[in-house]
């Protein structure tokens, strides 16, 4: 869309004088027929007249602008709607100079493009491309000073290329004929020269051209003949500085820039028979399945001892100096290695680097990686070993996902959580073995009445559940295999949706007890409800969210931290977790609120002192006893999505919450087992009885023998 004047300039006419600006929408020709809208503040008008412009058809309105001030902007829409209801809207926005604005003065730049009168804060575009390019050009007023001229025209033959690409992702034509014809067509226009201006916009467009077949290669593999001219591409892209953008900009790019050859290398399949090493002058990819792989690239030596599978290896020049690095004030060589395994499941694997002598230039050298979730370089889970000689460094990575992560926008691991991580669940696990071992013990005689029953099949379910998850959590842990994450994903989903689901269930079936005390619960009644919400809802919840991700082409799982996926709010696979969570805690927090309640108003007749204090006490003692049991310590973990990063709060929250979940086990132990008298009094009874016996059978022992002797 494009508007012509550029911008309306009331800067000295009255109130009631319009200027017509006229606005086009430009679409690829097409034989469709379309139902075409117009919309101008409150006027609405149909059009569906067009003007063929060879490749294009090209749709005209006549929007009056009048020179009344108002605060809103005046924006033009346009919607497009074919024979099968589909609609699509587009919109332009038109500047306007009011009397009294400040506004940049209008000027010719050094390419000849000439920029109008326009309000400070607004944008201009400008649709006047070279020839052979097609897009745009922006430039924003800021206050009364002109900045920067954005381009964004790129080179017709790579906007064909993109077309093509995106037809591809949605699978289209989507063949590796016309994956080798796109990766040719992105290598064809890397070769040609453009100007200064333009040459930032061909770079950009190509990057996202990457990063766009980096999506559809996960749906539709790609085979090895695409690499050389990806490879080509992905050199040529960095044979020059980029410049004519702001340094974010260039962050951003050169991050997409490598995520796109770091993905696309990974899910491109290539078999041993292919050419070991692809050479060019900014970028080197060597393919190894040996079982000792000893490569160099680029001067730098890795080596690793590789059970099975390829291990493919990126070497990259000039990219560096343009990632974002705020990692401690340090300074980055001039290289990048990449390294990913296809085809292996083994999660031990160590590789080895050796730097050439001028790499090494520093004082303390840093092993890190790039984190792709906030974009900057991290050495979370990684170690520097001591250097053997001058020449070489041994770097070691290990990433455990601490526990918050189960609540985490992103990741928010450090190697205190770890080791937290790593105790906790160990202690956890061993003390719900202890739990479920005593309760299989004194099962019989625990219950005899319908309401221990309950509490007890409950107990029994959070804590097995439990014991399930953590070790599911353990196990997800290291770098396995694809296939056992997306597994372990699920399990933990599951397992620690059921376990919340029983926790419902004792606070519902506890607080109908304290109501209805007249009326109390049968047990085929409590058993049946108690297992369509324990078990058939946590089922069908991960069953539909999994689906939903399937057939909505989305992520249910992160491949890095093998948990769900969280994009933005109500956005992402994680959502099927924490909104059920956050449903059980609210009922189990009113459910507390309910005992405390009772209680209170029980002891309210009395009034004395003494008698307020034990108030007080039952009080504290509910509290304690039944926040582990209804897992109220997980409402910390909400407090982790609504504090920000930076805040110390955050990470008071981070520590407590990995802390009191990891422990959790420990926690049911003493309040469900050691707690709990009549548990205490059969166990008494057993290791009495026990030793009982073993002292008779000393005495027996003692007698026998002295009949002997005698």
């Amino acid at each position: 869309m494009k508007t012509d004047p550029l911008s309306v300039d009331c800067f000295e006419k009255l109130s009631t004088v319009s200027v017509p600006v006229t606005v086009t929408a430009t679409i690829l020709n097409t034989s469709e027929h379309f139902e075409v809208a117009w919309s101008y503040m409150e006027n609405q008008e149909s059009n569906p007249s067009n003007i063929s412009d060879g490749d294009n058809l090209v749709y005209t309105f006549i929007a009056n602008v009048v020179c009344q001030k108002i605060p809103e902007a005046h924006r033009v829409s346009v919607s497009f709607k074919n024979i099968m209801k589909q609609i699509k809207v587009e919109e332009v926005v038109i500047p306007v100079i009011y009397e009294g604005d400040i506004f940049c003065i209008g000027e010719s730049d050094l390419n000849g493009d000439i920029w109008p009168d326009a309000p400070g804060g607004d944008t201009v575009i400008n649709t006047t491309c070279a020839k052979g390019r097609v897009g745009f050009k922006s430039r924003t007023c800021e206050g009364s000073t002109w900045q920067p001229v954005f381009y964004y025209c790129i080179n017709q033959e790579l906007e064909r290329v993109g077309i093509e690409a995106d037809n591809f992702l949605r699978g289209l034509n989507a063949t590796q004929e016309m994956a080798m014809n796109i990766f040719s067509g992105l290598k064809n226009s890397s070769l040609i020269t453009s100007d200064h201006s333009d040459y930032m916009a061909d770079i950009n467009a190509s990057i996202n051209i990457l990063n766009v077949m980096d999506n559809a290669s996960e749906y539709f593999p790609l085979q090895a003949d695409v690499l050389p001219d990806l490879m080509i591409t992905a050199s040529n892209m960095l044979n020059n500085s980029w410049f004519g953008v702001n340094q974010s900009v260039i962050h951003q790019m050169s991050s997409n820039y490598l995520e796109s050859v770091e993905g696309l290398v990974e899910n491109i399949k290539v078999n041993k028979s292919v050419q070991n090493i692809l050479d060019n002058q900014n970028i080197q990819l060597h393919f190894c399945s040996s079982r000792e792989c000893n490569v160099s690239l680029f001067g730098i030596d890795l080596s690793l001892n590789l059970t099975t599978g390829i291990l493919k290896t990126i070497a990259v020049k000039n990219l560096m100096d343009k990632l974002r690095n705020n990692f401690r004030e340090t300074v980055p060589i001039s290289l990048l290695l990449s390294a990913t395994i296809q085809d292996n499941n083994d999660s031990t694997l160590q590789i080895r680097l050796q730097y050439p002598q001028e790499e090494l230039n520093f004082t303390k050298p840093y092993c890190v990686f790039w984190n792709t979730t906030v974009e900057d370089w991290s050495d979370v889970g990684c170690v520097v070993v001591k250097p053997i000689n001058g020449n070489h460094t041994f770097c070691k990575c290990e990433h455990l996902t601490s526990f918050s992560v189960l609540f985490a926008k992103e990741d928010i691991s450090n190697e205190v959580l770890d080791i937290i991580t790593y105790v906790g669940l160990g202690v956890s696990i061993c003390c719900l073995l202890i739990f479920l071992t005593v309760e299989f013990l004194v099962w019989s005689a625990v219950v005899k009445s319908n309401l221990s029953h309950f509490r007890h099949t409950a107990i029994v379910n959070i804590a097995t559940f439990l014991l399930l998850a953590d070790c599911s959590f353990l196990a997800s842990a290291k770098g396995i295999g694809e296939t056992w994450c997306f597994a372990l994903t699920v399990c933990k989903h599951l397992f620690f949706l059921i376990m919340f689901s029983w926790m419902m269930c004792l606070s519902v079936m506890l607080v109908h007890q304290l109501i209805f005390v007249f009326s109390p619960l049968r047990k085929r009644v409590f058993m049946f409800l108690s297992s369509i919400v324990g078990y058939v809802c946590p089922i069908l919840i991960v069953g539909s969210s999994y689906m939903y991700c399937k057939y909505t082409d989305k992520r249910y799982y992160e491949k890095k931290t093998c948990w769900l996926v969280f994009e933005r709010l109500l956005e992402g696979s994680i959502h099927a977790f924490l909104l059920p969570v956050g449903a059980v805690i609210f009922t189990n927090l009113f459910s507390l609120v309910v005992v405390i309640l009772t209680l209170v108003k029980s002891s309210a007749p009395e009034g004395s002192k003494a008698d307020d204090k034990e108030t007080v006490k039952g009080i504290i003692k509910v509290v304690v006893f039944l926040t582990p049991v209804f897992g109220l310590t997980w409402i910390i973990g909400f407090a982790l999505l609504l504090l920000n990063k930076d805040n110390l709060m955050f990470t008071v929250a981070n520590y407590s919450f990995t802390i009191l979940n990891s422990f959790q086990g420990l926690f049911l132990l003493i309040t469900g087992c050691f707690a709990d008298q009549k548990v205490r009094e059969e166990m008494l009874k057993l290791i009495m009885a026990k030793t009982k016996r073993k002292s008779g059978s000393m005495k027996n022992l003692t007698s026998t023998t002295y009949a002997k002797e005698k």
